[in-house]
């Protein structure tokens, strides 16, 4: 039965997948994955005492997500679980009492693994899933040792600010408002939102993946970079900046 701190696999993974829906390949790799971060950084108990120390950052919105989620107790709803579009199966783990964080990559190369384990199933994901409850963390992950630099904007708690956006007249909250030719604007006015109103486009018309995945950049109007969460985070030991 593998365990790490406090942590059962086999528990974990069965409230997880209550929240979830369905067991899937995707949920143990989420679990593993959390449980390996967590050790990293020296959490013991996410959901009880070491609870307001912990901030997971997830690049991925996949199955794998809600079990970061049930394992460690982090959401989106507590400011303490982080979205960062990236595509990719990782998610970072930061300790908020000592700085310490982690990165956790799943292997590409587990993938094929998985079929050298139980070469007798036919099905790559039920391959999968058997091989990756049984699999070692240093054939499934990567460990980056990562500095990450959470605004206090973007920590958990009452929002520091709130401003209307001269345009729309909507309330922006959390600093997300944009300030452009001395107006306060929001995300969408800038052009930077992931809607269109129906009003100002024909219902047959569409925004290209192009325009509607391009990053925001920060200039020097003061204005916030970012997509969907621009969230002032920078990563440093690793390759993110």
């Amino acid at each position: 039965m593998m365990k790490t701190g406090g942590l059962n696999f086999e528990q974990l993974l069965d409230e997880s997948v209550r929240i979830h829906g369905h067991l899937c390949a995707g949920q143990v790799l989420g679990v593993r994955m959390s449980m390996l971060g967590l050790r990293e950084i020296g959490i013991n108990d996410p959901k009880g005492a070491d609870r307001k120390s912990l901030i997971v950052f997830v690049e991925m919105d996949r199955c794998a997500t809600d079990a970061v989620q049930s394992v460690t107790g982090c959401s989106l709803g507590h400011r303490t679980m982080k979205f960062m579009d990236y595509g990719k199966m990782a998610a970072t783990y930061v300790n908020l009492k000592t700085g310490k964080a982690a990165r956790i990559v799943a292997r590409e190369d587990s993938r094929q693994k998985a079929k050298e384990y139980f070469p007798e199933i036919e099905n790559k994901y039920a391959g999968q899933f058997e091989a990756y409850k049984i699999m070692s963390d240093e054939e499934l992950f990567d460990v980056m040792e990562v500095v990450v630099k959470v605004a206090p904007e973007d920590m958990p708690g009452r929002p520091m600010r709130r401003a209307r956006c001269d345009s729309c007249g909507e309330q922006v909250q959390d600093m997300r408002e944009v300030y452009r030719d001395g107006k306060v604007l929001c995300v969408p006015c800038v052009g930077r939102g992931y809607y269109t109103s129906s009003n100002e486009v024909p219902p047959s018309s569409s925004l290209s993946s192009e325009k509607k995945l391009k990053p925001a950049i920060s200039n020097n109007e003061g204005e916030r970079g970012g997509y969907l969460l621009p969230i002032r985070t920078i990563f440093n030991g690793g390759s993110y900046v």
